[in-house]
């Protein structure tokens, strides 16, 4: 792995506005180009919005849909390599998407595996675990819940994944409109996303989170208040292959904001160089269990 520099936005994805949205995704990619970025992490689902009611219709191909289309013109323009969120379709199936597109073109995609509350109303399960060479390094591809399930960083790892996305938009709790409840809500989205320190440490490699951002919308078939509308209180966080944090987003409002960091390879290097390094030294003889139904 070479050294290479990332951002991670958490944006608002608001329901059934993907121009809008890919708007919003080409000024962030502006800025993160002014910042010297190289890879860029946007939430899941971001384009076309969390669980939106008519998710059905507006779902895409890919890559060969407008949404995939447009994200390549601005990767070249902006030189950025990108992670974006989005429904697909293909045939009468719909997937929650991230797709991964290069100043050169789309590469690749993944699908998530695990659908979580009313996701399973709009999406199936994807099957696959890519890693994809993005050029300076050799990415996996986690989304959002898929990241309770270890066996998946783990997989990626030994499938030679050095940096991990792992997009999100996650619903961990509700606010109203007061300073005291917004921090709250972001207090807890950032003690969430340090349980993921351990996904880095255990396999040492990069971890680079996001989350949408704010209220999108509401859907009629759940009260206002209720938990499985698509509010989510937002932040992102970037974490070493050793588990350190270093970068992570404010805890005290709801907004838009982006982070960077130096993913350094040196430092990937010493951390998988170490006598201790558990891919080095695991015994998976003895965990036949992981795949017993």
């Amino acid at each position: 792995m070479k050294s290479i520099r990332v951002a991670a936005v958490s944006m608002n994805g608001g329901l059934g506005q993907p121009e809008r949205s890919l708007d919003e995704i080409s000024r962030w990619c502006q800025r993160a180009q002014e910042a010297e970025a190289e890879l860029v992490l946007f939430p899941e689902l971001v384009v076309h919005g969390h669980c939106t009611p008519n998710t059905g219709e507006i779902a895409e191909s890919v890559p060969d849909g407008p949404s995939v289309r447009r994200l390549e013109l601005l990767a070249r323009e902006s030189n950025l390599v990108l992670s974006v969120g989005l429904s697909e379709r293909e045939g009468d199936n719909i997937y929650n998407t991230q797709v991964l597109v290069t100043p050169s073109g789309y590469v690749g995609k993944q699908r998530k595996i695990h659908m979580s509350r009313d996701e399973v109303l709009h999406y199936q399960g994807g099957c696959d675990m890519p890693v994809i060479d993005v050029g300076k390094c050799r990415v996996g591809t986690i989304i959002c819940f898929d990241n309770l399930f270890p066996e998946i960083s783990r997989t990626l790892a030994l499938r030679g994944a050095e940096v991990m996305l792992a997009p999100h938009a996650a619903r961990v709790k509700m606010w109203d409109d007061t300073p005291e409840s917004e921090a709250a809500a972001r207090r807890c989205t950032y003690d969430t996303y340090l349980q993921l320190r351990l996904r880095g440490r255990e396999n040492a490699c990069f971890y680079v989170v996001t989350d949408q951002v704010g209220r999108a919308g509401y859907v009629d078939r759940y009260a206002r208040d209720h938990p499985n509308q698509p509010h989510h209180a937002g932040g992102a966080m970037i974490i070493g292959p050793g588990g350190e944090v270093l970068a992570a987003s404010q805890t005290e409002r709801i907004q838009d904001e982006m982070i960077t960091a130096t993913l350094s390879g040196a430092a990937l290097d010493e951390e998988r160089n170490l006598p201790n390094y558990p891919l080095k030294v695991r015994r998976p003889e003895l965990f036949g269990d992981l795949v017993d139904r």
